[in-house]
């Protein structure tokens, strides 16, 4: 596959080498900050068609290409293809609107911003969605979000502008049928990243595992159907 060939030299050639730069980058200063061998290495991958390839191949193609970037924990990124951001980008290729296609997914398919995701909670097993106890409830023409989320990917990254929320829009219907997603711009108010969690003694810096608190988080304009897809 030739875009295996062309990978497997890149991480020989831009990645492997520059692993003790990285993190020399990463514990200098303000560790909470875009690392500058990653965003030059981004115009590079661009440049050779290593961009975005999660979107433009299907999972048997992808996959042994996402087995060769993980073999470095930063180099994803340096792709595009890391994650919360491409399962988040599926998502929004999948089902969301053309104005929050043009608003969310075109600058994260550029690499311009980051996102996270929250469905993880402290108080449950929600590895399991259907455990998940935040809400999302109707008021009018708006939505009212209410909930503790942590390890929440990418929370950590001052790029980070926007957010998938799961909670509960339907607490007494069929059991994989209550929880719905909703997106959340990180600056709304009543959105608090109350810390970020510390991973086998690291903290992950500076993509990161947020603790955020939802407190009467309003959101207005959003169409769902929570029963054929995701809340958005």
């Amino acid at each position: 596959m030739e875009l295996r060939q062309k990978l497997l030299a890149f991480m020989d050639e831009h990645v492997y080498p520059n692993e003790p730069l990285y993190y020399d980058q990463v514990n200098q200063g303000d560790r909470w900050k875009p690392v500058p061998i990653v965003e030059e290495l981004k115009s590079k991958a661009r440049a050779a068609g290593l961009w975005n390839l999660f979107a433009e191949l299907n999972n048997l193609e992808y996959a042994p290409l996402c087995e060769i970037m993980g073999r470095s924990n930063w180099a994803p990124e340096v792709f595009n293809c890391s994650a919360p951001d491409t399962g988040n980008m599926e998502v929004l290729i999948r089902y969301g609107t053309e104005e929050q296609k043009r608003q969310w997914l075109d600058p994260l398919l550029s690499g311009e911003i980051r996102s996270c995701f929250c469905m993880t909670e402290p108080d449950v097993a929600s590895s399991d969605a259907t455990n998940i106890q935040a809400s999302i409830a109707s008021d009018g023409d708006s939505y009212v979000i209410n909930g503790r989320k942590w390890w929440s990917s990418g929370a950590g990254d001052p790029r980070c502008k926007i957010i998938i929320f799961m909670g509960k829009t339907d607490p007494a219907g069929a059991r994989h049928q209550q929880q719905s997603m909703i997106l959340v711009p990180m600056n709304t108010p009543g959105v608090t990243i109350k810390r970020m969690l510390m991973v086998f003694g690291y903290d992950q810096a500076p993509h990161g595992h947020g603790e955020i608190l939802f407190e009467n988080v309003s959101r207005a304009g959003f169409q769902y159907s929570a029963r054929r897809r995701p809340w958005i």
